[in-house]
Order: structure tokens, then sequence, then C-alpha cells
């Protein structure tokens, strides 16, 4: 099966040779500091990071030279190349482009001001695709052709991993069936990809939503936005996903070690900033309670371009095929936004924000009437009910 699926390993592929991509930089608003209003500035810095971009070297359109740059040319501090594995190298990374991809990384990365990173998208034309980083070595379907093999390799190293566009493929990582020796490994869901919400995808085809079948599981993922950039265009336009880690340092083992803290959030926004506590534990982290009111504080700032701007806090639940909203709370950017929500383990062991705007609709509906059929803006990390 695998090798008839050759030419369907990648379900976005680009055409055309390398081309130069123009020295140029981010012309969207200036953004918020990257101070968090809830914690100490000097522990944690935030970072605008992009994990999940293609070259010419799997089925991208770019010079994979040029990536890194114009990457830090719009204004990210944080940057991954992630090329393809797939079946015998058919549009996907040889082990000569492997090392060139380290090669690159190692050139531009600047510890302290700029992390390049090395990775890889194991890609499934069936099962899903997972981005893996932080690993001196790759493998492609012929090492790995099945969601264990993937989770086997994955053990066998320090690395970690994301679920990519979660359910574009139709098997959905073997509907996120859970494996627990991978399961600090996994640390993100994309949610933002390109400039789609993943929130609701496949809904229309009778699935659940990707996000309530993965928590459901039992993966405890952090929920990150990339822009998986095909062409020549890595960090730009406006509009499509990144996410915001909050560091101890920039670079690359400050980045890993986030990530395995599940200390970031997504976004399709560059410049935002969101950081958020629920009973005093930041986003990504446990809360050691069986139920009680829980207290939530949220920093939410684009700028000065976007000071009083309405958004809405949404408070998401597990609640079946679909999140259960349990709380909106009317807010504006600029403000830190306190609010109480009564949380219980026996109606699941998770929580989400999502932050939206009102004004405009969510491109991927779910069921009708649900709340979160507006716009998003961004995803905190869950928290986890831990009695």
């Amino acid at each position: 099966m695998l090798g008839a699926a050759g030419g369907l390993l990648i379900a976005a592929a680009a055409t055309g040779g390398a081309q130069a991509a123009p020295t140029r930089t981010m012309a969207a608003t200036a953004g918020a500091s990257r101070a968090s209003r809830l914690y100490d500035p000097l522990a944690t810095t935030l970072v605008h990071a992009d994990m999940h971009n293609h070259t010419v070297m799997s089925d991208g359109d770019g010079d994979p030279a040029l990536a890194f740059a114009s990457m830090r040319d719009a204004g990210l501090d944080v940057a991954a190349l992630t090329d393809h594995s797939t079946l015998f190298s058919i549009e996907g990374l040889s082990s000569a482009e492997w090392s060139r991809t380290g090669e690159l990384a190692d050139a531009a990365d600047d510890p302290g001001r700029y992390t390049a990173i090395r990775g890889f998208e194991w890609s499934h034309p069936l099962l899903g695709h997972a981005n893996v980083w932080f690993t001196e070595d790759w493998v492609d379907l012929l090492g790995a052709s099945s969601m264990g093999g993937f989770f086997d390799w994955l053990g066998a190293r320090q690395a970690i991993a994301s679920f990519n566009h979660p359910g574009r493929e139709i098997l959905r990582f073997d509907n996120f069936a859970h494996d627990a020796a991978a399961h600090e490994q996994v640390v993100g869901l994309e949610m933002f990809n390109r400039t789609d919400d993943y929130l609701f995808e496949g809904w229309s085809d009778g699935r659940a939503s990707p996000l309530a079948a993965c928590l459901d599981a039992g993966w405890r993922t952090g929920l990150s936005g990339v822009t998986d950039e095909h062409g020549t265009d890595w960090g730009f336009p406006e509009g499509k996903g990144r996410s915001g880690l909050w560091v101890t340092e920039n670079t690359r083992a400050g980045v890993f070690e986030a990530m395995r803290a599940r200390r970031f959030f997504a976004t399709r926004l560059s410049g935002l900033r969101l950081d958020a506590t629920a009973g005093g534990v930041r986003m990504g982290g446990t809360l050691p309670l069986a139920a009680g009111d829980v207290p939530f504080v949220v920093d939410l700032d684009r700028g000065p371009d976007w000071v009083g701007k309405p958004l809405n806090i949404q408070v998401l639940r597990p609640g079946g095929d679909a999140p259960t909203v349990v709380d909106v709370i009317e807010t504006q950017s600029g403000r830190v936004t306190e609010f109480t929500v009564p949380l219980d383990v026996e109606d699941g062991a998770w929580v989400v924000l999502r932050v939206s705007d009102p004004a405009q609709a969510n491109g991927t509906p779910g069921p009708e009437g649900h709340p979160c059929n507006d716009w998003g803006v961004a995803y905190a990390s869950p928290w986890w009910l831990q009695p």
C-alpha cells in the first residue's frame, strides 16, 4: 500500500524550482512587548516561532539556503526547517539533504538572538504527518511505517514531536490512539496551519474535533501555530500560523525546555503576546485539583494597533465530538483579564482557552450555533486536572 501511495505522500505538493527570496521585513503591526505581565520578566521572555517549513529538498519551492534568513527578516526569533521524510525519498529528504539541513541550521543559529533548528516531518499518506525536532538522525516510512513504529523510533531518542494539521489525513494518527511510551515526547498539536483553524477540521465530514479527539485520548500536547510554508515566503505574509514560546533563554536548549513544558501558545498573528495562569499554574501545566472554582488570569496584547480591540476568551472543556464552551469572557487587547470558572475532573481532565474575534467567522465551523464558530485568534496550551 505504501509503495502504491508514493504519489500521495505529500498532500500539499508544490511545483517549480528554487527561487531567490528577496530581503524584506514584516510590515505588519509592531506588536506587543515580550515581557509577561503575570511573571517576572527576567525569568522568561516571549519568542515568536515557526517550527514547520519546507524547501525544495522535499516538496517545497524554495532554496533552503535562503529560508532561515527569510524567517529572521520576518521578525521570527525561532525557526525550523522540517522537510518531509517519505518512502524511498519520493519528494522527501535524502541522507545528504538531512546533513545539509543541519549545516544550514548551525550556520544560521545565533544563540541569545535567533534559534535555528533542524527537524523533519514524518509523512504517512493515511495516518498523518508528525514533525520531529532535536534529533541527530531521521526516519522515513521504510524505517517506521506505522504509528507504533514511529513512536518506538521516537522513544529511543531524546527528540520531541507534534501532530501536524490534525484531521487532514483520513486515519488521524490511528484516531490519536495513545502511546504511553511517547506521552512526554509528543508535545504539540497544530491548531493553526497556514491560514486555517483546525478546531473543527473534518467536522463537515462527520468527524470529531481533532482537539477533543487528541486530548480525550490522553495526550498532553501543547497547542501551536505554523506556516507550513511550501513556497519562498518563509515567515511571510501576515495571517499564517505561528507560535509564542515562553523561554528562559533564546537558545536550542531554551526552546527544547519550553516545548517539553508545553509553555507555548498558537496564533496566526505576528506580534501577539498571550500568557495565562489557572489557579496560579501557567499554561501547559497540571492543576492539583479534583473540583473547585479556579481563578484564571490572562495577559493578552498585540501592541498599540490593537489597543481596545474587542475579543472573547472562550473556556473549552471536554464535551464529546466537539469541545463544550463553559464560559465566554468579553475582553479587549491590551488588558489583563481575571475570571473564575468551576472545574470538575469528573467532566474531563483538560481545559483550553481560545481567544477569538467575534466580528469574524470561522472558515471551518463546527456544530451549528457553537460559540467557536467565530474567528480564532489564539489558543493557550491546555491545563490538566490531576487530583
